[in-house]
């Protein structure tokens, strides 16, 4: 490959590269963390989103994700209530 075909390439790369990263930062605008506790150990985990909803669903599935194995225990950490959760601006 010439040089030209090279560099027009990795324009090209760079160019989806930031155009991914910069759609996926732009819609936070809230950040939240939630508390669950698994045993006798309370763990806690932050998520970011567009609003408080988003936010609080990705904080909750960080901290299923991996504390729990198999399905069944997903699906009811998933739908578990929160020891707590508080949420804040960015």
């Amino acid at each position: 490959m010439k040089p030209l075909q090279i560099f027009g390439i990795l324009a090209v790369m760079v160019t989806f590269m930031a155009i991914v990263v910069w759609s996926t930062v732009s819609d936070v605008e809230t950040e939240c963390e939630v508390c669950l506790t698994f045993g006798t150990e309370q763990v806690c985990r932050t998520g970011r989103g567009a609003n408080e909803v988003a936010a609080l669903q990705a904080a909750q599935e960080s901290v299923c994700g991996g504390n729990t194995s198999g399905m069944a225990e997903i699906i009811l950490c998933r739908n578990a209530t929160p020891d707590r959760a508080t949420c804040w601006a960015l």
